[in-house]
């Protein structure tokens, strides 16, 4: 029942940011609503389940910032709306971000720190699929899995669509779990991104002997199904009567 009612509270948080989201989106005229509908589960449940107050958060992919910033004007800090994000420290954003492939580098470095210093917090780190192709991705884990950085969480947006085209026809990403694996990186496969119920049940970040990652299947564009799998939603700017059909989809 506890966890009926947790999912509950979850799932009703997600429908008011993506409300929210897409109001941002029309608002200051801003893109990117695919790959950030994809990852508003993977938000919801990291900073009002997993995060604790001494963990770090940083999201690499930052062109799709705005429910991360919602998020955070929710927890009462109040960082400038903008889609690749800039160091903030006092409003809990960490590094700059926007070029792929740098997030998780900086989240090594403060991770090594943390370790280097005994301190006990994690680092969690929201990366996209479309950075997977990135050798810097590669080289982290080889540095991740030297130095045994078990306080270090890599949470993938697996949603299979990247810019102007899917993942398979742009740079196939075969066997994703097998590949982190391959670096000796404990993986978590969540089979359905959305499921607020499948997280709970999948990821226990306790007593961790290595730096482990979750990999998300989300669906790019998650809400609206007019949007849903189409990749012209990784850019395109939403107009009038794309927003009254997105708003019909999000009551």
């Amino acid at each position: 029942m506890e966890n009926l009612i947790l999912s509950k509270i979850l799932k009703n948080k997600a429908l008011k940011l993506r409300k929210q989201t897409l109001e941002k989106f029309y608002s200051m005229g801003e893109a990117h609503l695919g790959g950030s509908f994809s990852m508003i589960e993977i938000n919801i449940y990291v900073f009002y389940v997993l995060l604790k107050k001494s963990d770090k958060f940083i999201l690499s992919k930052s062109h799709a910032s705005i429910p991360y910033l919602l998020i955070l004007h929710d927890l009462k800090y109040k960082p400038k709306f903008k889609t690749h994000l800039e160091i903030d420290k006092k409003n809990n954003i960490f590094c700059t971000t926007g070029s792929l492939g740098h997030g998780l580098p900086i989240s090594i470095g403060y991770a090594l720190a943390n370790k280097i210093k005994n301190k006990k917090n994690k680092v969690f780190v929201l990366i996209s699929d479309g950075e997977c192709q990135e050798g810097t991705t590669w080289e982290s884990l080889l540095i991740a899995n030297k130095f045994k950085l078990n306080n270090l969480i890599i949470l993938v947006d697996y949603n299979k669509i990247q810019a102007l085209t899917s993942l398979n026809d742009g740079l196939p990403l075969d066997n994703l779990i097998k590949k982190f694996n391959a670096f000796n990186i404990d993986t978590i496969n969540i089979k359905n991104g959305h499921s607020f119920t499948e997280m709970k049940k999948k990821i226990n970040l306790n007593n961790l002997k290595k730096t482990t990652a979750i990999i998300f299947n989300t669906i790019k564009g998650k809400g609206v199904k007019s949007f849903e799998n189409d990749p012209i939603w990784h850019a395109k700017k939403i107009r009038e009567t794309e927003y009254k059909i997105a708003k019909k989809y999000l009551k």
